[in-house]
């Protein structure tokens, strides 16, 4: 890898995982009341992404599948964003602002969930079969990537102010 390339990337540090753990945490708590307040309003009902972590690994225990969710929310999500698509974004499409790749990084998120996870994996129909609930879960990733995004651009921005 040239220089040039390894620009696109953070360094790892405490640092780092620090951000990455604080957009986590902001996202997931967005994600959370997005899930499990507004949802129920749009379409009767709350975001389960337990009950996918179950269907996917056989669990049958909730709170095991909501801590995996957590974890895999606030710590590997947000380094996803770091380390894959801000890069990745930084590479073939420069010209986009932050917040279009935040976007775009939720909108992946969605995907795998939605369509690797709960079809490939858990054998559900793709994307749930476009169920006001899948599309209530787009919005949810969307926010989620965009909250990581703004959260590690204010980070970004602090530390080199």
């Amino acid at each position: 890898m040239n220089g040039g390339m390894r620009s696109h990337f953070p360094g790892f540090s405490l640092g780092v995982l620090a951000t990455a753990v604080l957009a986590g945490a902001a996202a997931d708590v967005t994600w959370e009341f997005w899930a499990r307040v507004i949802t129920p309003l749009w379409v009767g009902g709350p975001l389960q992404p337990a009950a996918l972590v179950q269907s996917v690994f056989g669990f049958q225990n909730l709170l095991l599948a909501e801590i995996i969710h957590g974890i895999v929310g606030v710590v590997f999500y947000p380094l996803g964003y770091l380390f894959v698509a801000r890069p990745v974004a930084r590479v073939i499409t420069p010209f986009l602002p932050w917040w279009i790749v935040g976007l775009g990084f939720g909108i992946g998120l969605w995907v795998f969930a939605l369509y690797v996870m709960a079809h490939l994996f858990a054998g559900l129909p793709p994307f749930l079969g476009f169920i006001k609930l899948t599309w209530a879960s787009l919005v949810g990733h969307m926010l989620f990537g965009l909250v990581t995004a703004a959260v590690v651009k204010r980070c970004e921005s602090k530390a080199h102010a």
